[in-house]
């Protein structure tokens, strides 16, 4: 999953112009520019790709890393993971034809994106990444299982779809997947120290196991299933593995505790060990190990940016007196142009006085190193236009009322009586929507939003009040009238055959609860925070696309282990729905609990049950049985049941 880092001696010496196209001649050619601005992009975007820098190859790698042709891949890669919603065991039952055209066609786009990648790197470069050995390989298999799988299907043969887990790695090896795979390495690299806590703590567990074996053998205590306690070694261990996640507390105490409170101390002891000391050292090696790694993964990051820019510098400089190289402003103002093509004239001139604050004309290499940065940095250009109102009637909203409406609605009083509204809005909202008073309530609060949002707009200039950088603004406006269009709608389904649509009201209350959420914007302190966890957003995207990597390769296993062992019944008048189709489940601990929803039938519910299982709680009950000796007897068979052992202890 790693990919070709460019070595710093490959890179040319930019102030000789050494090694680059037409370096240190004052005239430079359209491929010059090319050439530069992939290496500025690519610095940019932290690209770390060893391409070929023919103009050909520069040509191809123009075209590869457009926003397009990104967009595409990713589309497929979605229609690939999503056709397990129509795939055995289906959430929507398709045809095997239809889904096996749909993954060819996605298979076919997956390699003509790698043969443009290979045209664009060095064939030597290409065959030694292994992302690409990854992906060839994936491909393979994916079109071996598709024609094994396709004939035993013609045959009426049982088939399993295997290559189904290995969909993912498509999304982590693919070149715009580098953020997944730089999570990917640095959980890799820090699994070695991790080990180290976790034996330990395994070893821990089965001390303790082995002096509760001791302890309560002999002591013929029974659960209150009435089957006996802490009898069988294996049984004990796993019971305290389960303990260690709470999920069993304090259920499994209680028979010793009952017997005496001592065997308190002994549970007390473990909880504190394993639990609160154990846990939370694991916590600390994760975090310390993958901050190291991702720090000298960032570390590289920026060598790369680094030498980026010096090749790009390398091709656009100049030899000024002085034997000086530099990058003049009419050079950089191409380069711009050709890099941001929808920047504006003065987000581009501010960009140069930054580079150039001497004013000379030219930049160095130290200053035009810090381009890339500078383009990543969002600069909110603000323009200053009239009213429309000003300019066709400007003797009205000149007026002296109009004025003082302005005043108005600008003062700090106007922002606290509409929050006042809102608070006394949420009151009403939390009433008997029954009451004729409350629900005819709601009009008048509707009233007031909309009022509120034109006053706005009379006072403040609709362009500026709903620019892209106004999110508050935005949301205020789709909420209000966005209830109220749903508000009429329900009343006029309610006055016309006295029927009211639920799904239309349940918009409504959804839509009256959410506009109090615009309270948030008016405390400084919770703004702050809702503006840092937008800014943290393509981080927790990347660790987002972790996890479903995950939960999906789990899921698929999972589906292919489990599917239709567990089923569910919405007639809870039908007798199955009480050991939820499975005659091996009547009187489980799963079935009493009404879990039978929770099962590998479809990639929906296995997602579900999967994100219970990484939760923890109850995760001893969802592997269908309380006690681990009665697995053996129950609906699956003894590899199914440790697989789902597995699938917890990964998920924890």
């Amino acid at each position: 999953m790693s990919e070709p880092e460019e070595k710093s001696e490959n890179i040319p010496d930019a102030s000789a112009g050494k090694g680059v196209p037409n370096g240190g001649n004052s005239a430079k050619t359209q491929e010059d520019f090319d050439l530069a601005t992939i290496y500025v992009s690519d610095a940019q975007y932290n690209r770390n790709i060893y391409f070929d820098t023919s103009p050909q190859a520069v040509r191809l790698y123009l075209l590869y890393n457009h926003w397009v042709f990104k967009v595409l891949l990713y589309f497929f890669i979605l229609v690939n993971l999503s056709l397990a919603v129509f795939e055995e065991p289906a959430l929507v039952s398709l045809p095997t034809w239809a889904t096996m055209l749909v993954e060819l066609l996605c298979l076919l786009v997956f390699s003509v994106r790698l043969a443009h990648y290979a045209k664009v790197i060095p064939r030597d470069k290409f065959w030694k990444d292994p992302k690409n050995i990854c992906i060839i390989v994936v491909l393979l298999l994916t079109l071996t299982d598709m024609i094994i799988y396709g004939g035993l299907k013609a045959a009426n043969c049982y088939s399993v779809r295997w290559s189904r887990v290995l969909r993912p790695l498509l999304l982590i090896n693919v070149t715009e997947g580098r953020q997944l795979r730089r999570a990917f390495r640095s959980i890799r690299n820090a699994l070695p120290e991790i080990s180290y806590v976790f034996v330990l703590f395994i070893f821990s567990v089965l001390i303790f196991s082995l002096m509760a074996l001791k302890l309560l053998s002999k002591r013929d205590l029974k659960t209150i299933e009435g089957t006996p306690y802490f009898t069988n070694y294996l049984e004990i261990v796993f019971e305290l593995y389960v303990l260690v996640t709470t999920a069993n507390s304090p259920d499994v105490m209680m028979p010793a505790y009952n017997k005496s409170s001592v065997f308190a101390i002994f549970f007390i002891l473990y909880i504190l060990i394993n639990t609160y000391i154990f846990m939370s050292v694991f916590l600390a090696v994760v975090f310390n190990n993958y901050k190291k790694y991702l720090k000298e993964e960032i570390q590289q990051l920026v060598r790369a940016k680094r030498h980026k820019m010096a090749r790009a510098f390398g091709v656009l400089q100049e030899q000024k007196e002085g034997g000086q190289p530099v990058v003049s402003h009419e050079n950089w103002n191409k380069l711009v142009r050709q890099v941001r093509p929808d920047i504006s004239n003065a987000h581009k001139e501010l960009l140069w006085r930054v580079c150039d604050d001497d004013n000379q004309g030219f930049i160095g290499k130290v200053a035009f190193v810090q381009l890339a940065d500078l383009l990543n940095i969002e600069v909110i250009t603000l323009k200053s236009r009239p009213h429309p109102l000003e300019s066709l009637i400007p003797n009205l909203y000149q007026s002296g009322p109009s004025r003082l409406l302005c005043r108005v609605v600008q003062h700090r009083g106007f922002v606290i009586a509409f929050d006042l509204i809102i608070l006394v809005n949420a009151v009403f909202i939390g009433l008997d929507e029954e009451n004729p008073l409350i629900s005819n309530s709601e009009w008048f609060f509707l009233a007031i939003y909309v009022l509120e949002i034109l006053l706005k707009l009379y006072v403040f200039e609709p362009r500026a009040f709903f620019s892209k950088h106004s999110f508050w603004n935005w949301f205020d406006t789709i909420v209000v009238f966005a209830a109220l269009i749903a508000t009429i709608i329900n009343s006029a389904l309610k006055s016309s055959g006295g029927y009211t649509s639920r799904q239309v009201l349940d918009i409504v209350f959804v839509l009256r609860v959410l506009r109090l959420i615009r309270v948030v914007d008016c405390i400084e302190r919770f703004r702050a925070i809702i503006n840092t966890l937008i800014r943290i957003g393509p981080a927790i995207l990347t660790f987002g696309q972790l996890i479903l990597v995950v939960y999906y390769i789990f899921a698929m296993v999972g589906m292919e282990l489990f599917k239709n062992k567990v089923k569910f019944y919405e007639d809870l008048s039908n007798p199955e729905s009480t050991y939820c189709g499975n005659p091996l489940l009547k009187g489980s601990t799963f079935a009493q609990l009404s879990y039978c929803k929770n099962n590998f039938n479809n990639v929906v519910s296995s997602f579900i049950l999967l994100l219970e299982l990484t939760v923890v709680n109850q995760w001893h009950d969802i592997l269908l049985h309380k006690h681990p000796p009665m697995l053996t007897a129950g609906c699956c068979s003894p590899f199914q049941q440790e697989s789902l052992i597995i699938f917890n202890f990964v998920s924890i």
